[in-house]
């Protein structure tokens, strides 16, 4: 008896320990996003036992978006999904726009200065980016957080030109300038490499740095701040922060890097890449960037899907399985545009894609006849665009000659009957065929006309 009672006290104690080192990796531990392949690194690499510790408490985590263009972009978003991992969490997440920081320059990766940016520029693009950065988070509490019993801790968008606007230049050197070491600012990778270079580095980038760390300290200082977010590249301007606020706190303080996005040829994507995707619908549109994503190829796949989905290690797992199954189906690549569109421009962007696709790829009358004159456009941009009024016993033949399709009524009427033309994607052979309102013209008062697969014609008909 007294050693069956040992047993089970044994077997408790080891229930116990299971929980306790079950539990030592807390949910709020966003290092665990390592696996997943969001977070590429943590600085500083010789505190992660500390770091760990203290994600196991609610933090306050910050990232930087300069606004030097008037929409965030594809290499942007990898940075905006950490920042939701972090708030999945429980973690208060901060993004800070740049009004100030973008009259500065950053140097990072770049071979020259930026050129100067006018107010008014700087303003629009702020409220484009904050706009854009509200809607996604948004969106991801909407259509991607499955615990609504559970509050997301709210997220904050602020300018730092907010707290610099009060400061004077001799003010800001006397007082926070001192803090800062010459010799560490020269060694970082931005500076040395553009010090080396022909054009070499202005004063105004070279102090780019400061006013990075800066940012950090005043969002310590208001809102406890000890975390930052930044791309790999960024590494340099998070060291130096991490050096000046801990000269001033004796606080652990880290950065999490995420890695660069690049493309086939190992460029970093973003704006200054060619055929950049962009966040705001206006630049890039959903279809197009559904499109983008959907053509990921299947070496890319079990990766896009760790980095840009919520999905679960064994949802992915289930994904990556069918994909190997039956990769023409394309299914995993689906996901992933889904995913990304939904989180970016909300159901009604992914809605607006697919009846694109369905409309160029599929050629769904159906999914034509939903669109709107204005999709119409922008989805037909390349095909002339000619405006008619309906005339009744209008036929098919001679409407073809009069938006030149053809030259000649002869020609018209041979293709036709040879089932090289279609109204509105269905084969129609009678060249003396009478369009009809009922017909041939869609709600949106809208007749697409096509010459064999892809030489598109829109009418728009009017009274």
């Amino acid at each position: 008896m007294t050693s069956l009672k040992l047993s089970l006290r044994l077997c408790q104690r080891a229930v116990v320990s299971l929980r306790r080192s079950y539990c030592s990796v807390s949910p709020r531990n966003v290092l665990k996003l390592q696996e997943r392949g969001v977070i590429q690194s943590v600085f500083p690499t010789t505190l992660t036992h500390e770091v760990e510790k203290q994600l196991g408490q609610p933090l306050t985590v910050y990232c930087g978006f300069d606004p030097t263009a008037d929409s965030l972009h594809i290499g942007n978003l990898l940075a905006i999904i950490a920042m939701l991992h972090c708030q999945r969490a429980g973690h208060s997440p901060i993004c800070v726009v740049g009004g100030a920081t973008a009259k500065i320059g950053d140097p990072s990766g770049k071979t020259k200065d930026r050129e100067p940016m006018k107010q008014e520029t700087i303003d629009r693009n702020i409220a484009s980016i904050t706009e854009s950065l509200e809607r996604i988070f948004a969106n991801h509490q909407k259509y991607f957080w499955r615990d609504q019993d559970k509050e997301l801790p709210g997220v904050r968008i602020l300018n730092n030109n907010d707290w610099y606007s009060q400061q004077t230049v001799v003010d800001f050197l006397s007082t926070l300038g001192r803090k800062f070491r010459v010799g560490s600012m020269m060694h970082r990778e931005s500076v040395r490499t553009r010090l080396e270079s022909e054009e070499g580095l202005s004063l105004t980038e070279f102090t780019y740095q400061v006013f990075q760390a800066c940012d950090w300290l005043h969002l310590y200082e208001k809102y406890n701040c000890t975390v930052q977010v930044g791309g790999s590249d960024q590494l340099g301007n998070i060291i130096s922060g991490y050096e000046f606020l801990t000269k001033i706190h004796k606080k652990l303080f880290f950065g999490l890097m995420v890695p660069l996005l690049t493309n086939s040829s190992g460029e970093k994507l973003g704006k200054s890449v060619n055929n950049s995707m962009w966040l705001n619908p206006d630049k890039t549109t959903p279809f197009k960037l559904y499109q983008y994503f959907i053509n990921v190829p299947d070496s890319e796949v079990e990766t896009y899907l760790r980095l840009f989905t919520f999905m679960t290690k064994r949802e992915i797992q289930d994904c990556v399985a069918n994909m190997r199954e039956r990769p023409e189906q394309r299914r995993s690549q689906k996901k992933i545009a889904e995913a990304i569109v939904k989180l970016v421009h909300g159901e009604a962007g992914l809605e607006q894609a697919v009846r694109w696709t369905e409309v160029l790829f599929q050629n769904k009358a159906e999914s034509l006849a939903l669109l709107s004159d204005l999709e119409v456009k922008v989805l037909f941009k390349n095909a002339p665009f000619i405006t008619l009024p309906l005339v009744p016993g209008l036929k098919l033949g001679s409407l073809c000659c009069k938006i030149k399709m053809f030259k000649k009524e002869d020609e018209a009427i041979n293709k036709i009957r040879f089932g090289q033309v279609r109204v509105n994607f269905q084969i129609e052979t009678n060249p003396e065929l009478v369009l009809r309102d009922t017909d041939h013209i869609l709600p949106s008062d809208i007749t697409l006309f096509t010459l064999g697969k892809k030489n598109h014609f829109v009418v728009k008909w009017v009274s």
